[in-house]
């Protein structure tokens, strides 16, 4: 499989093109280094099968070219990160949506394969847990910057099905839960990356809002997995499939159990969201993928628990000293 990967030098992106490349894949990257690194892929760039190019999706010329190379496209460029949602609402809506349609119009003009990253932040204030691929999607109000990168989303994946209605372009939507893993980077309020930093260097463990907020975090190697599997299997094309882990872990609990697993004298401090974020600020309560749907498709689960995930990241942490900056 030829694959091209919008947004490759990012987290999820550089360990998508590491384990296409230990397949037998070949894996093309197009960063334009905006929230990705060159240090992510740097370790790639011998491969006889990667190849990578600093640039951005609007870049049509390129695009086109690249998209005709490859058999099919994992689009993973896009805004991230609930900071840089807040700070910058006009770039997170004109880079996910737009990056989307010129990705997808390229793709219909060769009939490539899409598989669209997309993120259970479209579930909203979505109440009924866990989340299922066929739930109502409940966004707040439009004056709350934090419902931008949903709705920003949501027409992602509408306008993708809508490209596999219309035109056959063969479309795999997947929604990602909390992802997370070594390379991961704190910078864009990444809150497992944000707590191993703060714990290692003694700093507070910074919860915001009360810490009873759930979350399940799924290991960067098995969501690669789903994400390939997705794009092989002939099935899942015209479909949306929640990926992630289903073990939920209260906010607090998280920094409790990242002091402990560090051996940290670091302080666990709450900050209200309006100060964290800005005026207003609503959050999800719980966010629980229902997992029926890939694991029955695919016939794949997650494999790496909390616990293991963390011990995983902090080793990493304690290895590179500046990675989750």
């Amino acid at each position: 499989m030829r694959a091209l990967i919008t947004g490759g030098a990012g987290f999820i992106g550089s360990h998508l093109a590491e384990a296409l490349l230990a397949a037998g894949d070949r894996a093309f990257v197009l960063d334009d280094l905006s929230t990705g690194s060159i240090e992510n892929i740097a370790h790639l760039k011998s491969h006889h099968n990667f190849g990578y190019q600093v640039d951005t999706v609007a870049n049509e010329p390129l695009l086109a070219e690249l998209v005709d190379g490859c058999d099919v496209v994992f689009h993973l460029a896009a805004a991230v990160g609930v900071k840089l949602i807040i700070e910058a609402p006009v770039r997170t809506i004109e880079t996910n949506v737009h990056g989307t349609e010129v990705v997808l119009k390229h793709a219909a003009k060769k009939h490539r394969r899409v598989v669209i990253a997309s993120t259970s932040e479209v579930y909203g204030k979505g109440t009924k847990i866990p989340f299922s691929e066929d739930s109502d999607l409940v966004m707040g109000a439009t004056k709350q910057h934090r419902w931008a990168y949903a709705c920003s989303k949501a027409v992602d994946e509408f306008l993708g099905l809508a490209y596999w209605t219309e035109k056959r372009v063969p479309v795999v939507i997947a929604r990602l839960f909390n992802t997370v893993g070594p390379r991961q980077t704190g910078r864009y309020g990444m809150v497992v990356p944000n707590f191993v930093r703060q714990a290692l260097s003694g700093e507070p463990i910074t919860v915001f809002g009360d810490g009873s907020q759930t979350r399940c975090f799924g290991y960067v190697g098995d969501v690669v997995q789903a994400l390939i599997g997705l794009a092989k299997e002939p099935k899942a094309v015209g479909d949306v499939f929640n990926v992630g882990n289903d073990e939920e872990i209260s906010i607090e609990e998280l920094a409790e159990k990242v002091k402990r697993l560090t051996n940290s004298s670091a302080e666990i401090v709450k900050i209200p969201y309006e100060e964290a974020y800005e005026a207003g600020f609503e959050d999800m309560f719980r966010r629980v993928p229902d997992l029926r749907k890939v694991k029955a498709l695919l016939n794949w689960s997650p494999k790496v628990g909390t616990d293991e995930l963390l011990t995983r990241i902090i080793e990493h942490a304690r290895e590179h000293a500046d990675a989750l900056v």
